[in-house]
């Protein structure tokens, strides 16, 4: 049983024999259908159903020669509506179940980004015909098993104005570091010690979670797990058809990032509001818009 089940809605799923009910509705029933015939004669197929908007279960396998499908694997979804980022982003396969993953550096976040690939069908068309393919933008999204609201820390617009001011010189410097610039290099060790020393002085008066505003942290072992603290930009609440489980969909700004998160309404503590933060962990997903 897929962990993130709950986060879509089914959090009363508690055997094997009710989720191959379901997915077998998402097969017979599919709203969305995605289909690629190799040249080998082979087709892989998505099987998607929507249980609310941009949120459902789809269903992974190929299709024989008689036209039987034939299930691979399935994952809950949630689609984002907002570009995350631009970044380069690099494909591969997963070892354990025929999905892939994106990865990219994006400066914002200080580590490698890594997120499920939701239209793994487009990627496998676009790579048949060419092994040169670009991207437009990433759309990011993630599934949450629980988390917490948090209070925003209180600040001024001039205090807010610098924060944004130095973020960008950091990816800058970030930036040129890459590159291989030792200025850079020097300037950003610097600028890591200060902050060093910064908070354990200001840790030893006060709440961490008044020090850190947000952060991005890769979580566990799967390399798309991370937890994260971000701010509230929006936020709706949306019922799931099939259940009537209540599920909350923020939108969050995190590290300078921003991507949607997903998650029960009885899994989060507190109530969200904009301005105010979202602490927990999610599941990250993406849909990359390839250029052929």
């Amino acid at each position: 049983m897929h962990s993130f089940l709950r986060a879509i809605g089914f959090s009363k799923l508690n055997n094997r024999r009710q989720v191959e009910a379901l997915i077998h509705k998402v097969v017979e029933q599919a709203t969305n259908k995605c289909k690629y015939s190799f040249k080998d004669n082979t087709a892989v197929a998505e099987l998607s159903f929507e249980f609310a908007e941009g949120i459902g279960l789809t269903v992974r396998g190929e299709y024989d020669e008689n036209d039987q499908f034939h299930v691979e694997h399935y994952y809950p979804y949630f689609h984002g509506q907002n570009v995350s980022t631009r970044e380069e982003v690099y494909i591969s396969k997963r070892v354990d179940t025929d999905a892939y993953t994106g990865m990219c550096d994006d400066y914002r976040l200080g580590v490698s980004l890594i997120f499920y690939l939701q239209n793994a069908i487009d990627y496998l068309s676009i790579k048949e015909k060419t092994d040169s393919m670009g991207l437009r933008s990433i759309t990011l999204a993630g599934l949450a098993q629980e988390g917490k609201i948090l209070l925003p820390v209180e600040k001024t617009e001039r205090q807010i104005d610098s924060n944004k001011a130095d973020m960008k010189y950091r990816n800058q410097l970030i930036a040129e570091a890459k590159k291989g610039n030792q200025e850079a290099i020097d300037s950003l060790t610097i600028d890591d010690i200060d902050m060093y020393a910064m908070v354990s002085k200001r840790i030893k008066k006060e709440d961490i979670y008044s020090i850190v505003e947000t952060s991005f942290i890769p979580y566990g072992s799967e390399s798309d797990n991370y937890t994260v603290l971000g701010t509230i930009i929006e936020w709706r609440e949306v019922s799931n058809e099939e259940t009537k489980e209540m599920l909350y969909l923020m939108q969050l700004e995190c590290n300078g990032l921003t991507f949607e998160v997903c998650i029960n309404k009885e899994d989060l503590f507190g109530e969200p509001q904009v301005g105010r933060r979202f602490r927990g962990t999610i599941w990250m997903q993406g849909m990359v818009d390839f250029i052929a």
